[in-house]
């Protein structure tokens, strides 16, 4: 099934990153307001379309904010306290018979998404997961979950490794990543959070039959360990999925 890394070798993955550069280097700091989308194509001397599909990305990606009517905002750093308690999406659905089925564990090069949020150079290589989480029999969630490259969960814990298997075979596939991170090692990780709304696209409705043009709630995610990130995700909801179960902290 295509992928984000998919766009790698797309123009539009040098328009992200020179976002996203200009957004490291204080151009555009946490918080602040995007120029309006006919001025920022005019400074990057780009299409407004091309430009609109890459901040769509960047929106999915939590990187930015949009809301129609008052433009694009850059993500605050770091968030405020929310829906922060760090479970695995199994956990948050339900009632009824949750099963994992895992539809893709391979090594690959950091895409956009996961280059970005687990700061991997272009020649590291991270572990991917795909997995749908079913309820009593129904699709409920697409899990799409990257690892930081090995050599960084080592160094946090050999366990963590240990928890992707081998080349990289996953050993448990009723589970997502997250929950074998869970499992493997008793550690202080937190995580960032953001959700947003998208479309289910034609790969993922093409799998559970459903139109492509089905509104989903897309939940991003980061565990860090000390601030050392060593996983990030994406969990796809489709419109009819179980609700969600959300403990908010103090």
């Amino acid at each position: 099934m295509p992928r984000q890394g998919d766009r790698r070798h797309s123009p539009r993955v040098e328009l992200y990153q020179r976002i996203v550069a200009a957004i490291d280097d204080g151009t555009f700091p946490p918080g602040a307001r995007l120029p309006s989308e006919p001025a920022l194509a005019a400074q990057l001397g780009v299409s407004r379309p091309a430009l609109r599909e890459v901040l769509i990305l960047l929106q999915e990606d939590g990187v930015i904010i949009r809301r129609q009517g008052s433009g694009s905002t850059v993500s605050q750093s770091p968030p405020a306290p929310g829906l922060e308690r760090l479970l695995p999406v199994e956990s948050l659905l339900g009632p009824g018979t949750v099963r994992c089925r895992r539809l893709a564990a391979e090594l690959e090069e950091p895409t956009d998404f996961s280059g970005f949020h687990l700061r991997l150079a272009p020649s590291e290589r991270t572990c991917f997961w795909e997995t749908v989480v079913d309820i009593d029999g129904a699709p409920a969630c697409f899990a799409h979950e990257w690892a930081a490259d090995e050599a960084t969960l080592r160094a946090v814990d050999p366990a963590l490794s240990t928890a992707l298997g081998t080349a990289p075979a996953a050993p448990d596939p009723a589970a997502t990543m997250l929950s074998a991170f869970l499992d493997a090692a008793p550690l202080p990780m937190t995580a960032r959070s953001t959700l947003g709304a998208t479309m289910l696209g034609k790969e993922r409705g093409t799998a559970i039959s459903r139109p492509p043009e089905t509104p989903a709630l897309l939940l991003t995610q980061t565990v860090s360990v000390s601030g050392r990130p060593v996983m990030a995700a994406k969990y796809l909801f489709p419109a009819g999925a179980p609700l969600l179960h959300l403990a908010p902290r103090r």
